[in-house]
């Protein structure tokens, strides 16, 4: 299907517990999971169900144990499962955005130069990358003064929203977004809700982790649920 970004089968994953005598903790099981152009499902459930491990294995920070993770890059489904590293740091780089939780702070970089290096290695030119930088920046609050000061001395949620500006405003075909509404005010969270749906608008395939059943409503296409299985055995 042309219009197919991102496809697992039979995606497992699990976790060797070294201090518990090598104990095996199985998270993911026989995942399969379509994504769409333009679609945002939104991966559901209790902690412990494994959502987080599911995103970073796509994004491929988790190796996975088994199966196929197929991502649409240059024209074609590459398995990123399969994938050497220098591939996929090109599918990073190109196609396949990622925001985490939290900023991995950069000592003495301004947050204007954290945001707008997502978009320059995208291929955008540094002046149009930095202007966009900064009106994401503003769009998410964070005021023209802090620009040109590195996030390390931010607040926590300051840290967040410079984090979620540089998710987006490199343009990805693809977004990974782990909780991005969490702990925002309200008009933030509505900031976040609308660039998602932006996103969406200019064909993004968006896979995210929502616990707020309203965000749920106004961002996803459709639901994924997941189950830890240790409470399915």
């Amino acid at each position: 299907m042309p219009d197919m970004m991102l496809r697992t089968e039979g995606l497992t994953k699990g976790f060797t517990l070294h201090l518990q005598g090598g104990l095996r903790l199985a998270v993911l099981a026989g995942i399969d999971l379509a994504v769409r152009a333009g679609e945002c499902v939104a991966l559901t459930g209790p902690s412990g169900a494994g959502k987080t491990t599911l995103l970073r294995s796509l994004y491929g920070t988790c190796r996975a144990d088994g199966g196929r993770i197929l991502i649409r890059h240059r024209g074609t489904l590459l398995d990123l499962a399969a994938a050497d590293p220098r591939a996929i740091v090109a599918v990073r780089t190109e196609t396949l955005g990622y925001v985490s939780q939290f900023l991995r702070v950069v000592p003495r970089v301004a947050a204007r130069e954290i945001v707008a290096e997502a978009a320059i290695a995208r291929g955008q030119a540094p002046a149009a990358a930095r202007a966009a930088a900064e009106a994401l920046l503003l769009r998410l609050a964070i005021p023209a003064r802090l620009h040109d000061l590195p996030p390390a001395t931010f607040s926590g949620g300051e840290q967040q929203r410079v984090n979620l500006a540089r998710g987006f405003v490199a343009g990805h075909p693809i977004l990974l977004l782990d909780e991005p509404t969490a702990a925002l005010d309200a008009a933030n969270r509505a900031t976040v809700l609308t660039l998602i749906s932006e996103a969406k608008a200019r064909g993004a395939a968006i896979v995210t982790i929502l616990h707020d059943a309203a965000a749920l409503a106004a961002a996803a296409d459709r639901a994924f649920p997941m189950t830890a299985l240790q409470d399915a055995a």
